[in-house]
């Protein structure tokens, strides 16, 4: 018996009484995904401009080397695989169900000669081993399929188990809120001389979304289908991400397409969610032991917002993580328990390779003891990276590293150290307009939008602030203004194989009008602040005042006794003259900071930001045991 042939005449078109999640049929993503759905979602699987936009996204997002292994999950026809292939990631991987597809992908990279390893495969039993790849992406609203949450979960288990300590993932879907609301109930388009007709519902409880799509080409009906997608608001998807071993759960931008003459459907409003893999390596070898040093988070801390360590902080530290775990020459031991740390240290330093010295908050989180730290460490004979204890406290004290410029003829802006608002009588409002802030100090602690000040009446005030409001003790700079750009130099290594990163300036472009252009306080702590908007990005100068500020931060750097990395900010005057502000050894090393950001603009991840510092510790101690004095190199016999 033949079948006979269904037309549009045969087509229910209304729903009626029987809702669509009681027509769905189950593992309805085995048979959707064909040539038929090439066909009536083209506009996006074969968009090349938009895989391009959303591959800029990834990229910029993960933060990946060209050599780390990356699977493109659920890959459909290769769109995102291919394309970072073209980009020169020489490491992706694709894995989707639909042998439709995946043919389609092969096709595309035989005839475009790139090198993409593409398996079928169901994503609850990934067929890769543990600790695999460095970054797993899931594009297109791929994740929800499973009428059964449970497999849904399974997924995301499947994936933390193949992503290597602290991997990343990176999500696109729905945004489910925004999605509820805008969506259309009735749809029809044509593509190619195809009608596709679309029927829209949400399940009773509102958490599915159902679709009956009808395929008709001339009298005939193609498909006739009914398929149904979990919808997850950002919370949602985060409390199912942290249930499945993941950390850092962030939503990091929404993605629109909205087409003139097609229909977006559930790609109209979408949200790119990105997470670590939180785990441990389980097999180390005999790799070198790299220790952490790291801020106490059990304890007060005097300079962030709050007095304590919160989520921010956590999230910084596992970003940290992300980046060490990547580079797998040694095996990490985090220490950020002070109490513990003299007696860690004791007990383990014959075995200690290097120790990362990122406790840039003081032995307890005392400011004032960071360079104790250090000291601990020389007398234990344990190498370190970064500074030693003279370089970190005389750094910390600003007008003693202005004093060391000037008498290297390097500029620095007029000012004066005082103590007490009867000093401040005897200022000359010659230097006025200043820049009232605390002479111990970093990370703009004490520094507001009312530290600029332009009469005597507003630096009384500015002082008094500093001592009753930031409780702050100490001997105060009130610096001449320098109305310019300012400007960052970060390197590191060590003489004579600096490597400079690109110099940057802050963007104050996006403050409103009326506020100072300063780094306060408040650019690198509080969100809801103006200052947020504050931005660090590529500073465009002339080739002789690079020169001229490349060779003052290196002489600085040397002077004072830097080591590894270190950054120094000036001040650029309306005369062309850049004017040293701060130095700072061992600068923050957190994921968006001032470092970090140089890095960015290099082309380095984060990862090789880790790596560059260890491994210019690791020559410099070299060059020591050879050499007998790690600087001999710089004073050469006369």
């Amino acid at each position: 018996m033949v079948a006979k042939q269904r037309t549009m005449r045969d087509v229910p078109w209304g729903t009626g009484p029987v809702p669509l999640e009681e027509r769905e049929e189950r593992d309805w993503w085995r048979k959707l995904f064909n040539d038929v759905y090439l066909l009536t979602d083209g506009d996006v699987v074969c968009n090349r401009r938009l895989t391009e936009y959303e591959v800029d996204i990834v990229i910029d997002l993960l933060d990946l080397d060209k050599d780390d292994p990356l699977l493109d999950l659920c890959c459909g026809n290769g769109r995102h695989s291919l394309e970072l292939a073209r980009r020169g990631f020489r490491k992706v991987y694709g894995l989707d169900y639909s042998q439709t597809l995946l043919n389609v992908a092969r096709d595309s990279a035989l005839s475009e000669g790139l090198l993409v390893d593409f398996r079928q495969g169901d994503a609850r039993r990934l067929p890769y081993e543990d600790n695999a790849f460095n970054a797993v992406i899931m594009m297109g609203n791929s994740f929800g399929y499973f009428r059964d949450e449970a497999d849904n979960i399974r997924v995301l288990r499947e994936v933390h188990r193949v992503l290597r300590p602290y991997g990343r993932l990176l999500m696109d879907l729905t945004d489910a809120e925004c999605f509820r609301n805008t969506f259309e109930p009735v749809r029809a388009e044509v593509h190619d001389h195809t009608l596709v007709v679309r029927l829209r519902e949400l399940s009773r409880d509102r958490s599915r979304f159902f679709t009956r799509e009808i395929v008709i080409s001339g009298d005939a009906i193609v498909a006739d289908q009914v398929y149904g997608i979990r919808l997850y608001t950002f919370d949602e998807l985060k409390r199912l991400l942290r249930e499945a071993g993941f950390v850092n759960v962030a939503l990091r931008t929404k993605l629109t397409y909205n087409p003139v003459d097609k229909d977006p459907g559930m790609m109209g409003s979408r949200m790119v969610v990105t997470a670590l893999a939180s785990k441990e390596p389980k097999n180390t070898g005999n790799k070198p032991l790299i220790v952490v040093l790291l801020g106490d988070p059990r304890r007060p801390h005097p300079v962030k917002p709050g007095f304590r360590f919160d989520e921010d902080d956590v999230h910084a530290v596992n970003e940290l993580r992300s980046a060490l775990h990547g580079i797998g020459d040694y095996t990490y031991a985090f220490l950020d328990d002070h109490s513990k740390m003299l007696h860690f240290l004791m007990e383990k330093r014959n075995s200690i390779h290097m120790v990362l010295n990122l406790c840039d908050d003081g032995f307890f989180n005392d400011p004032y003891k960071e360079g104790h730290v250090a000291a601990v460490l020389d007398v234990l004979d344990v190498r370190y990276t970064g500074a030693g204890p003279a370089c970190l406290s005389i750094c910390y004290d600003k007008s003693a590293v202005k004093a060391v410029a000037r008498s290297m003829g390097i500029p620095v802006p007029y000012h004066l150290v005082v103590n007490s608002v009867r000093e401040l009588r005897s200022v000359s409002t010659r230097l006025l307009p200043a820049v009232v802030k605390p002479n111990y100090g970093d990370n703009s602690w004490g520094i507001t939008s009312e530290s600029l000040v332009k009469t005597t009446e507003e630096l009384v005030n500015a002082f008094r602030s500093l001592r009753e409001e930031w409780k702050y003790s100490g001997p105060v700079i009130v610096e001449k203004f320098i109305e310019g750009d300012d400007l960052t130099v970060s390197m590191i290594g060590n003489p004579p194989n600096l490597i400079f990163l690109p110099v940057l300036k802050e963007d104050y472009s996006q403050l409103p009008a009326g506020l100072p252009r300063i780094l306060t306080y408040d650019a690198k702590w509080n969100p809801n602040s103006p200052y947020w908007r504050v931005n660090s990005v590529p500073a465009h100068l002339d080739d002789g005042l690079r020169a001229k500020l490349l060779k003052w931060s290196e002489k600085l750097f040397v002077r004072l006794g830097c080591r590894d990395y270190a950054r120094f900010d000036w001040r650029l005057g309306s005369d062309g003259v850049p004017r040293l502000l701060e130095a700072n050894p061992n600068p923050g090393w957190v994921w968006d900071g001032h470092l970090r950001k140089a890095c960015k603009h290099a082309g380095w991840t984060y990862e090789r930001m880790f790596k560059e510092i260890i491994r210019a510790a690791e020559k410099r101690y070299a060059l020591k045991n050879q050499n007998g004095n790690e600087f001999k190199h710089l004073y050469p016999s006369t």
